[in-house]
């Protein structure tokens, strides 16, 4: 191929990766506002009080920030709202080893965080942040752990050393409370058997869900 030849190549070449470049960008700006919800003031002003407390000094977001605390960008999936309204203005008084510390968040500031959240929980991310791996009590196969997983008790609870900081860790819970009758009561009401409890109670869940959920937690001697 001579120089002429050469020189057509780069030219024709070029143009090509340029005008596929600009559909690509075409496509993708497409998309935006179908891979996102709509942005109200309350979820731009929880945004300024993402900001305002340096959430991301700790967390992260979408990727962006820090992994010192759990990733939030999807957390309105796995964490009840009522739940997460009250780490917000009290963390300690939810867990008292919570390594948050009470930032003095307002009733009406974690409202307008939890918009914020539950914003970036609604973007579609393409299946990011991944599911963490379980620990190996958890990851087996039977009906109680894949009861646990999917009311999402991993958000919150550690077994193994894996799972959620925000309440107690579980994994030898049946050496403390081997009656399965307290954990029923627990699962339906949890403020009745632990006074400003903030875990939601799960009362909704059918029996057969119930007993799968207890005989696992059962096990965790």
């Amino acid at each position: 191929m001579g120089n002429k030849g050469v020189r057509n190549l780069f030219v024709f070449g070029s143009f090509l990766c340029f005008v596929v470049l600009v559909i690509l960008t075409v496509n993708t700006f497409s998309q935006l506002d179908s891979r996102a919800p709509k942005i109200t003031e309350e979820v731009d002003l929880g945004k300024q009080l993402w900001h305002k407390y340096d959430c991301i000094g700790c967390h992260t977001i979408f990727g962006n920030g820090s992994y010192f605390a759990p990733d939030m960008t999807k957390i309105t999936e796995k964490v009840p709202k009522s739940y997460l309204k009250k780490f917000l203005v009290n963390p300690r008084k939810v867990n008292p080893s919570a390594a948050m510390p009470v930032l003095g968040i307002t009733d009406d500031e974690a409202d307008k965080l939890i918009a914020f959240l539950e914003w970036t929980s609604k973007v579609d991310t393409n299946g990011w942040p991944p599911k963490p791996v379980l620990g190996s009590k958890a990851s087996g196969g039977g009906t109680g752990n894949v009861a646990y997983e999917k009311n999402n008790c991993s958000s919150c609870h550690i077994i193994d050393g894996v799972g959620g900081t925000s309440g107690p860790d579980i994994t030898h819970v049946a050496l403390r409370h081997p009656d399965p009758q307290w954990h029923r009561k627990h699962l339906d009401n949890p403020a009745s058997i632990t006074p400003d409890s903030a875990m939601p109670p799960y009362a909704q869940l059918s029996d057969d869900e119930k007993n799968q959920l207890i005989d696992f937690l059962l096990t965790l001697k």
